[in-house]
């Protein structure tokens, strides 16, 4: 199992009071799993991503990756888990503006020594960025930037993807590229996809759906 989520809860403190966002999720997804993850805003559904990024730490319950619980990690471990076992698709590209695009592809693949050109040359043309190549961030436009931010995450060939919303900034023909293209990966390698979206139609790409209801899977 690369994913088992075991009466996971998280909660924020509102100027109105205590809000719970997840309430009890219990959750298991085996390698080469996609998963689509859908729910009303405000259902839970980025909150889950961040907690088994390891991006936030959840209020009770055990988020456990590959027999390991990343809940019980420091700040360290979890930098570490970030960078050499997950490969996060998230609405902030964070993309480094002192890097080029080229650069910034390789860049978490380098840190996570899996640096492998000739895979990332088949990435460059997959996502049609080979003439951006050379181009700055701040030179793309945001659906480009998308995409140098997808190939980066998908460069270090991650066993766990965690997407959330990652064709928002696509027009449906690049959108359609990007999902092939990561279904690709977590069939040809058994990585396992975790996407959040509000697309019906990308969700019936994937081969099973959750839907999160008051922070619960309904």
């Amino acid at each position: 199992m690369v994913i088992a989520l075991r009466n996971l809860s998280k909660s924020y403190e509102t100027a109105e009071g205590r809000l719970e966002v997840l309430r009890g999720i219990d959750l298991d997804l085996g390698a080469g799993d996609n998963v689509a993850l859908t729910g009303e805003s405000g259902s839970g559904k980025s909150t889950l991503l961040h907690l088994v990024a390891g991006l936030d730490r959840p209020d009770a319950g055990e988020i456990v990756i590959r027999g390991r619980d990343i809940s019980k990690l420091d700040d360290r471990g979890r930098a570490a888990y970030r960078r050499t076992e997950v490969g996060l698709v998230f609405q902030q590209f964070n993309l480094i503006p002192s890097l080029d695009v080229a650069a910034n592809i390789a860049f978490h693949a380098k840190l996570a020594g899996r640096h492998d050109p000739v895979w990332e040359n088949e990435l460059v043309e997959r996502l049609g960025v080979g003439t951006l190549l050379t181009r700055y961030p701040e030179q793309l436009s945001s659906g480009q930037q998308q995409r140098v931010a997808i190939g980066r995450t998908l460069a270090a060939r991650p066993g766990l993807v965690l997407a959330d919303e990652p064709t928002g900034n696509l027009d449906e023909a690049n959108g359609d590229a990007v999902l092939d293209l990561m279904l690709s990966l977590s069939k040809g390698t058994g990585s396992t996809l975790l996407m959040v979206t509000h697309s019906q139609k990308l969700a019936d790409r994937l081969d099973r759906q959750l839907h999160l209801r008051s922070g619960k899977i309904a």
